[in-house]
């Protein structure tokens, strides 16, 4: 699928209102994004997985602004039309709406993406509603949140007691009035995000909660095979290319060791 002109967040108002599904993968360099966006992924989210994904890291909480910011050039790069969200590193904008501001413009204005997002409910509507009266469109982030890993005490569904779905459903409605284009919902229930999503005019994206949100999104080694540790349960494997890779460089050392390679036709 091509896209004949650059994406933007009323593209995806228009798909919401008209029920229109929203397509959305995690990338990190030029190549995938470019890849992405040429099978129609409508939204890349250059996410803090990162960190895990390509940089070696147990968890999210390492990543630098100057890393984030280093693969979100690299994926504007790959990707002109597909909307590109760089999510903003935890500490890079909890301290102070001011710090929110200035770190938030490097993404677009060094980086060249299309939005940020930040993770949290109500606590952020402030940095929101400032980021967005000064143009920088946002993405919310409620449910299960990487970056408070420490504090909840590792990484647990949300949503669980009705109590808990309410503080979401009120979250979710507090980031829409502070000007949120669009909300993730990660790891809850699926009558929870079902009741998310009916709340709010905004869309809502879903990773692990379940099939009534107006999107999903998928971290790109996960269903590629990418990431070996483990599958998570909110994910599907379409590939499993982590072995097709280990069979390639098997092939190429033992090729290299017995001299086999490189055969005249690989010669100049």
């Amino acid at each position: 699928m091509k896209f004949k002109k650059k994406l933007t967040v009323s593209y995806f108002r228009k798909k919401k209102e008209n029920g229109e599904k929203i397509v959305a993968l995690t990338a990190y360099d030029a190549p995938t994004a470019k890849l992405a966006e040429e099978c129609g992924v409508e939204l890349i989210l250059v996410g803090d997985s990162l960190a895990m994904t390509a940089l070696g890291y147990t968890n999210t909480l390492p990543l630098t602004l100057e890393q984030s910011l280093h693969h979100c050039s690299a994926v504007r790069r790959g990707a002109n039309y597909s909307f590109i969200v760089g999510d903003m590193p935890f500490m890079t904008y909890q301290i102070s709406i001011e710090q929110a501001m200035g770190n938030a413009a490097k993404y677009l204005k060094d980086a060249g993406v299309d939005a940020v997002k930040l993770e949290g409910g109500a606590k952020n509507a402030p940095a929101i509603e400032r980021l967005v009266e000064a143009g920088i469109p946002v993405m919310g982030h409620i449910g299960l949140l990487p970056q408070s890993l420490l504090t909840s005490g590792g990484y647990k569904i949300a949503g669980k007691t009705e109590e808990d779905a309410v503080r979401l459903i009120d979250d979710a409605k507090t980031l829409e009035n502070a000007g949120a284009f669009c909300v993730v919902l990660e790891c809850m229930p699926a009558e929870v995000s079902k009741r998310v999503t009916e709340a709010v005019s905004i869309p809502t994206i879903g990773i692990g909660a379940g099939s009534d949100c107006d999107g999903q999104i998928q971290v790109t080694n996960d269903i590629l095979g990418l990431f070996t540790d483990f599958v998570p349960k909110h994910s599907k494997r379409y590939a499993n290319l982590g072995e097709e890779i280990k069979k390639a460089f098997l092939a190429y050392a033992s090729e290299v060791g017995e001299s086999k390679f490189p055969t005249d036709k690989h010669s100049f």
